[in-house]
């Protein structure tokens, strides 16, 4: 029997309608879907966003993948989840999968799919795009990521923050993306070098929980989880044409 089809959907940053009409499209066809989530007791923002999309017979498999830097332990989640997709796939059935923003930018569906295919290696994978977080924060708040041919250069921001400090000195947009607890850390590098009056900080772009701040000192004496799901935008003194 050939396995079925596994579709990985880029639901976007939070906002429903933001999700593609090709996304909406298979979505209200699914009859097995997989979302990820963070923890057991804790709701899936990417079903959230989704679930309105969704028709009554669609059967819902929750996935958890906890926020860990143990790679050993990632591997086996990733491991784990794969072979629950692969069990509905071997029977000839489709499956969806959710993440949120775009399937293929820093995403555990990236790692997900390269598991299943440890286990499947014939499977069958359609990626469906989703919009970027930084895309939606940008259009947000009117920030222009890339202006001629200056640089972009997005970071996932990382325990060395020094690489923040280097992108920082370059020509163009700097987009800091999974910033979490290091947030003020970041914005002490953005004071540091002089660029934190050019940057711009939203959280939870699209979403009920919308935070926008254009003054980061703001921040100053926010709790550790405001950097969850937060982009963080940064015009360098560098690109100035004045």
């Amino acid at each position: 029997m050939k396995s079925g089809k596994l579709l990985g959907i880029g639901v976007g940053p939070g906002d429903p309608e933001l999700l593609t009409v090709k996304g909406a499209r298979l979505l209200n066809n699914c009859r097995h879907l997989f979302v990820p989530k963070a923890k057991i007791k804790s709701e899936s923002l990417a079903l959230d966003i989704a679930k309105g999309y969704l028709n009554e017979k669609t059967e819902v498999y929750e996935l958890i993948f906890p926020m860990l830097t143990d790679k050993e332990e990632l591997e086996r989640c990733w491991n784990e989840s794969a072979c629950r997709i692969a069990e509905v796939l071997k029977k000839g059935e489709d499956a969806c999968f959710l993440t949120l923003g775009d399937a293929m930018l820093y995403s555990t569906y990236i790692y997900l799919i390269r598991a299943l295919m440890e286990i499947l290696p014939d499977v069958e994978v359609e990626t469906v795009p989703g919009v970027t977080a930084f895309s939606a924060v940008a259009a947000l708040i009117n920030f222009p990521v890339g202006e001629g041919k200056e640089l972009v250069t997005i970071i996932p921001a990382a325990d060395d923050l020094e690489t923040i400090r280097k992108a920082l000195k370059n020509k163009g947009t700097v987009v800091l993306m999974k910033i979490g607890i290091r947030l003020q850390g970041i914005l002490d590098i953005l004071e540091e070098e002089k660029v934190i009056d050019d940057a711009a900080f939203v959280a939870y772009a699209g979403h009920g929980k919308e935070r926008v701040e254009t003054d980061l000192r703001k921040l100053r004496s926010e709790r550790p989880e405001t950097g969850y799901l937060s982009t963080i935008l940064v015009r360098t003194r560098a690109s100035d044409t004045k």
